[in-house]
């Protein structure tokens, strides 16, 4: 008998799917839509009102109609909007805080046991960062206030 072996090389699909085979990532299109983007910078402070004119309406819906599952539910998907967009709209501090808020409200089956005091206190510093213009955590408040938050939803999630 003799020792031989083979190696296998399976196909690299990670290449395929990000342009490897098919000449690599196309520079015009990011050049594209990096100047789309920087066209609508000058819309993203209306566009982040606008937001957060949606989180305290959710919020003022869970003073009127109580803290239910459907109340918490449209909070946590304004909190996930802001997740997502803060740092587009150049407020990484939103996204930040935003992560914060939807780690105590992620699962639906315990969204109701997040305290609203603590719930509250996220929604108050969203909109803080956004009226004193704190955009990032390089800012010592945003910072403080980032780390305070993320913190105390440590010690509720224990």
């Amino acid at each position: 008998m003799s020792n031989s072996s083979n190696v296998f090389r399976p196909p690299n699909a990670l290449r395929a799917k990000v342009g490897g085979g098919f000449g690599g990532i196309d520079a015009n299109a990011i050049a594209k839509a990096e100047e789309a983007l920087k066209a609508m910078s000058s819309q993203f402070g209306q566009w982040l009102q606008d937001e957060l004119a949606k989180l305290d309406q959710a919020q003022a819906d869970i003073r009127a109609k109580g803290y239910t599952a459907e109340t918490a539910e449209a909070l946590y998907f304004r909190a996930h909007d802001l997740k997502g967009l803060g740092a587009t709209y150049q407020y990484p501090l939103v996204t930040r805080i935003a992560g914060s808020l939807c780690r105590i409200l992620d699962h639906a089956d315990k969204r109701l046991q997040a305290p609203l005091p603590l719930v509250d206190a996220h929604i108050d510093a969203i909109k803080a960062v956004v009226r004193d213009e704190i955009q990032t955590d390089e800012h010592p408040v945003g910072r403080d206030l980032a780390e305070t938050l993320e913190a105390r939803v440590a010690e509720h999630l224990g």
